[in-house]
C-alpha cells in the first residue's frame, strides 16, 4: 500500500486510551480515515463517533471486521476479546493493532502470533509499553558499549499507593474474567526489561490480594482473584538476577523505577530520566539522552508506516507480546503452586 492510497480503519472498543491516543493519532496522519467504531453499546459507540468525527457506528464487531471497505482494525477492548478479535480480523485480511496486555494467557497469545505468522503480508502490532520509550535506545547503546560491564542485577519497583478497602470499585483489571492472568503493570515493566537485557529463564513469585472484594457497576460485591502486591525473583538469560515488585499497597514508596546494576556501573530509570554512576562516584547523576536516540509515543504512525511498507514494527511485535505473556503465565503458575517455574 502506497502513501497515496487511502487507509480505512475500523475501531473495536473505544476506551480511554483509544479515544485519547489511537483515534486522534490515526486521524492526524495524511491519507488515514477512521471510518467505523464499534463499542459495547450502540449508544456509547455513537457518543465516540460524535465526539471524534467518525462517520459510521457498528453494533456488531463481526460486521466491522468483515466490511470489505476496511483495511485495518484497531482493537481497544479488554484482554478477554483480544485473541478472538485479532484472529478474526487477520482471517478477514485486515491489518491489526491490538491494545496492550496481549491476551488472557500465553496459549491465546501464541494463537494470535501463529495467525499473524501465517499472513506475513499483514501488519500485526501490540500497543507498546510506554514508560521507557524516551530512554530505551540510550540504555541499549550503553549496554552494547559495555558501560555497565557485566549486568549483574535488575531491580524494578512500581507502586506508590496506599491499600484500598474491601468494597472499593471494581476495575476491569481486577476482574480475572476480563483481564486473564495479567497482574497490574507487571507485563508492561517486563516488556521494558526485555528491550534492555532480554528474557527471564526462571521465575519464583509470591503475591497477596489484600482487597478481596470490590463493588461492580451494579453495586454488588465481587471476589477479586488478582494480587494487589507481587514480588518476583527471576534468573535472566543474560546471566543477571532480577527482582520485580509491583504493588498497589506501597503508599509513599516513591516513583516507579528500574535499576540495572553492573560490574562497572549503575543505571536507573525514574521519573522519565536516566541516571548513572560509576565506582567512585558519590551518587547517581542524570545522563544525557541524545536527540537522535530519544524515543516517544508513535505507535499509530508506526502501524500506518508498516502497512505502507515504510518501516517495520518494533514497538511491539507479536513475538514480544508472546514473551511477556509467557512470563505472565509463569508468574501465575509460581504463585499458584509455590515453586520456581522455568520458561
Amino acid at each position: 500500500m502506497t502513501t497515496s492510497t487511502p487507509l480505512r480503519i475500523g475501531v473495536i472498543g473505544a476506551g480511554a486510551n483509544t479515544r485519547t491516543k489511537h483515534i486522534p493519532g490515526l486521524q492526524a496522519i495524511d491519507g488515514v480515515e477512521v471510518v467505523t467504531v464499534c463499542n459495547r453499546s450502540q449508544e456509547s459507540g455513537q457518543r465516540v463517533a460524535d465526539e471524534l468525527g467518525i462517520p459510521q457506528v457498528a453494533t456488531d464487531w463481526r460486521d466491522l471486521i468483515n466490511d470489505p471497505k476496511l483495511d485495518a482494525v484497531v482493537i481497544g477492548t479488554w484482554p478477554y476479546m483480544h485473541k478472538m478479535l485479532t484472529v478474526a480480523a487477520l482471517e478477514a485480511d485486515k491489518h491489526v493493532m491490538c491494545e496492550a496486555r496481549m491476551a488472557m494467557n500465553a496459549t491465546e497469545a501464541r494463537a494470535m502470533y501463529e495467525a499473524a505468522r501465517q499472513r506475513p503480508h499483514l501488519t500485526a502490532q501490540i500497543v507498546p509499553s510506554p514508560y521507557s520509550l524516551r530512554v530505551d535506545r540510550t540504555i541499549q547503546r550503553l549496554l552494547a558499549e559495555g558501560w555497565l560491564g557485566d549486568v549483574l542485577a535488575v531491580e524494578i519497583r512500581a507502586g506508590n499507593d496506599f491499600v484500598e478497602q474491601n468494597g472499593a470499585p471494581l476495575h476491569w483489571r481486577h476482574d480475572k474474567d476480563l483481564s486473564g492472568l495479567n497482574i497490574m503493570s507487571m507485563g508492561i515493566w517486563y516488556e521494558a526489561m526485555l528491550r534492555w537485557v532480554g528474557a527471564a529463564q526462571r521465575v519464583t513469585a509470591t503475591g497477596k490480594t489484600f482487597v478481596t472484594t470490590r463493588k461492580d457497576g451494579a453495586g454488588r460485591l465481587r471476589e477479586v482473584r488478582i494480587p494487589d502486591h507481587i514480588d518476583i525473583l527471576a534468573d535472566l538469560a543474560c546471566g543477571a538476577s532480577a527482582h520485580i515488585q509491583v504493588s498497589s499497597v506501597t503508599g509513599l514508596a516513591g516513583s516507579p523505577s528500574a535499576t540495572l546494576y553492573g560490574s562497572q556501573g549503575t543505571l536507573r530509570f525514574v521519573d522519565g530520566k536516566l541516571l548513572g554512576g560509576k565506582p567512585g562516584d558519590s551518587g547517581l547523576a542524570e545522563m544525557d539522552i541524545p536527540a537522535s536516540e530519544a524515543g516517544a509515543w508513535r505507535v499509530e504512525a508506526e502501524f500506518v508506516n508498516a502497512i505502507r511498507g515504510l518501516e517495520s514494527i518494533t514497538h511491539t511485535d507479536f513475538l514480544t507480546g508472546v514473551k511477556y505473556m509467557e512470563f505472565t503465565e509463569a508468574v501465575n503458575l509460581s504463585l499458584a503452586e509455590g515453586r520456581s517455574v522455568t520458561l
